[in-house]
């Protein structure tokens, strides 16, 4: 694990003491196609010299669309280099809500990954310049691509204060009150160790990324995970193909919220009825071979870890899983907390509860049962919104989730 000030600090680490490790691995027309921590710096470094070669305003706000890809982790880290701050933006957006979030944080470019129905977006983009990638086919007078040919490398980098903004994370922008959640480079850092003080993963992980990295458990679980631990990050080519992606990487921790593990449920009763699954995991010997089969077909045989996340996860869908010997750890946070709140573990995790307060982190009820929390990766307030600041924390400095809860005798928190 890296133990620096910031995640790009994390990054160059692993850069220049692990070059040729793999670092970003997506399948791209049926291929796996693999990008190195060096291979993938070189471009990064060309892209963030042709930013500062731009000469915005110290710390301008630059957003980032696309799906889950490598270049989205590419463009975050080449914004990081050149000293500025990230927007990132779902890709799921239509163009009033893109718009709304683009003038809200006064975003002066934008770059254009991985997406669907470009057409349909671009009219949210303002006149702000937009930089795409030619490889998904986004049309722009400038690229990733001709900004990586064209360029050389940026060496000397210079490092903002960890106190310093990197990103602002929009939770809303469908109603028409885009609500921007501010976090440190600190925040980033801090966050992540939390999240994997108390996991035991292997040296370089293998992590697969499939939920949206402009969410906050992707970015810091993910994305942030991944280049702390200089792991590599496997993205599925499409949905189409996301089970035999999944497969084919058998990443060390796999993350999904509920919709996901109903899927999976829908997918193995379809092949196996449960009247059918009842008798053989009741013989012995089959029972064994059979869970062995079904973890490798779901992808699941190497992960140490398997969350859930973002919503309750039913008890009786954790029991179904246990029985298969797939353990799901439940748990919470938000983006205001850097997702840093509760969670279970292996060695104590118990069903119904979203668990303990993660490394780092504590907090208390409040009187009418709302938790509190509080940790070293607070976000820094809401983006131009003094009031909405001042309302989400309590007069102790204890974030408000809006949530209410309880604590069993043994510390374990439901969300009532």
């Amino acid at each position: 694990m890296a133990t620096y000030n910031s995640p790009l600090q994390d990054f160059l680490h692993w850069e220049k003491t692990c070059p040729e490790k793999d670092f970003l691995r997506q399948y791209f027309n049926g291929n796996l196609e693999v990008l190195s921590y060096a291979k993938s710096g070189d471009q990064i470094r060309r892209v963030a010299r042709a930013i500062v070669d731009k000469k915005l305003p110290p710390k301008s706000k630059i957003a980032l669309m696309s799906n889950n890809c490598a270049h989205w982790i590419m463009i975050d880290l080449a914004i990081m280099m050149s000293g500025h701050v990230s927007v990132p933006i779902y890709p799921s957006l239509h163009a009033d809500s893109i718009k709304l979030i683009l003038q809200h944080s006064e975003s002066k470019m934008l770059f254009a990954g991985k997406l669907d129905n470009y057409e349909d977006k671009k009219n949210g983009f303002l006149n702000i310049p937009v930089i795409g990638v030619e490889k998904y086919g986004i049309p722009s007078t400038e690229s990733w691509e001709s900004m990586v040919d064209q360029n050389e490398r940026l060496e000397n980098i210079s490092f903002n204060d960890p106190k310093d903004l990197i990103t602002i994370i929009y939770t809303s922008g469908t109603t028409g009150h885009p609500k921007g959640v501010m976090h440190s480079i600190a925040n980033f850092s801090n966050g992540a160790r939390n999240l994997f003080h108390d996991l035991k993963v292997p040296d370089h992980p293998r992590f697969f990324s499939y939920l949206p990295l402009a969410h906050i458990a992707e970015r810091i679980g993910l994305e942030n995970g991944t280049i702390l631990n200089g792991g590599s990050v496997t993205f599925p080519e499409s949905l189409q193909t996301f089970a035999s992606n999944l497969e084919d990487t058998q990443p060390d921790l796999f993350f999904a919220v509920p919709r996901i593990w109903a899927k999976f449920q829908e997918k193995i009763l379809e092949g196996i009825p449960q009247k059918k699954l009842n008798i053989l995991l009741n013989i012995p010997f089959l029972n064994s071979v059979l869970k062995k089969k079904l973890k490798v077909k779901l992808g699941l045989s190497n992960a140490k870890y398997i969350v859930s996340g973002a919503a309750p996860l039913s008890v009786g869908m954790m029991k179904w899983y246990k029985k298969l010997d797939i353990e799901i750890l439940q748990i919470y946070g938000m983006t205001e907390d850097c997702a840093v709140s509760h969670c279970n573990l292996p060695e104590r995790n118990k069903i119904g509860t979203v668990g303990k307060f993660t490394h780092g982190a504590h907090g208390k009820l409040s009187a009418n049962g709302e938790i509190c929390v509080k940790n070293n990766c607070l976000l820094l307030g809401y983006y131009k919104d003094p009031e909405e600041t001042a309302a989400v924390f309590d007069a102790d400095g204890y974030l408000k989730t809006g949530d209410i809860g309880e604590y069993d005798h043994d510390g374990f928190l439901t969300i009532t």
